[in-house]
């Protein structure tokens, strides 16, 4: 084989080798606090988890929302109707314990009740293509995680982060989009509170093996109001609550789990829910 032929060859082969994203240096420390407890301090890529320093995690970008597209939101012949406004739809949701759920059916939409806890579908979900439409409460109370905040839980395990962050700052790995303690998306694509709001997810689940040790990590592509805040992210790890700095590591679970929205206190609402199972 000739120079000339050996370097095409080359070059067709690097085409066809997707670049792959290094994978995060991962650190964690314990401190004691005030009280002298023991606390643990979470580090990916030298950022401190829920760092609120401007000037060591940078806020996202503040864009313009694309207007709400009614045709994309049109769930497609396959899908499945988790929710459609109706009560009907509103039997699919219960409590965590399977029974009927607090939250209420308001103007065709699921309003979430302070202290009622989260709510589930009845259904079980693995890898999927999932929209939702949301609107955090149009009269503002509070700021930062205490504002318009919510989260919707993959496989009741993985969070994608509701959250009022229209002119509201808050560490950017929990503010709306961000994939909780783990990464902040792009841009902040938010509307006004009040307003309807999308995600149109794309997620891949983790898989384990039979000693629970992930062989292929979860992963977000997450359209926000027609714009995308995070581009086929690959999880290192869990997104539950650790302590103020530090989230879950992974835990085998099954491969399916239910669809969960989680009650913050605040009165967030949903609507158009529904979700094309993808084949692993």
């Amino acid at each position: 084989m000739n120079k000339k032929s050996i370097l095409t060859l080359a070059l067709l082969v690097s085409a066809a080798i997707p670049v792959l994203a290094d994978a995060p240096v991962i650190t964690k420390e314990i401190r004691l606090n005030k009280k002298g407890k023991e606390v643990e301090y979470m580090f990916i890529d030298g950022i401190k988890v829920h760092e609120t320093d401007p000037a060591k995690q940078p806020q996202p970008k503040v864009v313009n929302p694309k207007p709400y597209d009614a045709k994309a939101a049109k769930a497609p012949a396959n899908a499945k109707i988790l929710f459609d406004g109706t009560e009907e739809s509103f039997q699919n949701w219960t409590d965590t314990e399977g029974g009927p759920t607090k939250w209420k059916l308001v103007d065709g939409a699921l309003e979430s009740v302070r202290k009622s806890g989260y709510i589930q579908s009845k259904e079980q979900w693995g890898s999927c293509r999932l929209h939702i439409e949301f609107a955090t409460p149009v009269t503002v109370k509070g700021n930062g995680q205490g504002r318009g905040n919510s989260g919707v839980f993959l496989m009741g395990q993985y969070e994608l982060q509701v959250l009022d962050s229209y002119q509201n700052p808050t560490y950017p790995d929990g503010q709306c989009g961000a994939i909780y303690g783990r990464s902040k998306p792009l841009v902040n694509a938010s509307r006004k509170p009040g307003e309807w709001q999308t995600y149109d997810i794309t997620f891949h689940r983790p898989i384990f093996n039979e000693k629970g040790e992930v062989t292929r990590r979860a992963k977000f592509h997450v359209v926000h109001n027609g714009i995308v805040i995070q581009d086929n992210v690959e999880l290192y790890g869990g997104t539950g609550w650790r302590g103020p700095h530090s989230v879950s590591e992974y835990k085998k679970h099954e491969d399916k789990g239910y669809l969960k929205f989680q009650d913050h206190g605040n009165p967030v609402r949903y609507r158009n829910i529904w979700m094309v199972e993808i084949d692993d």
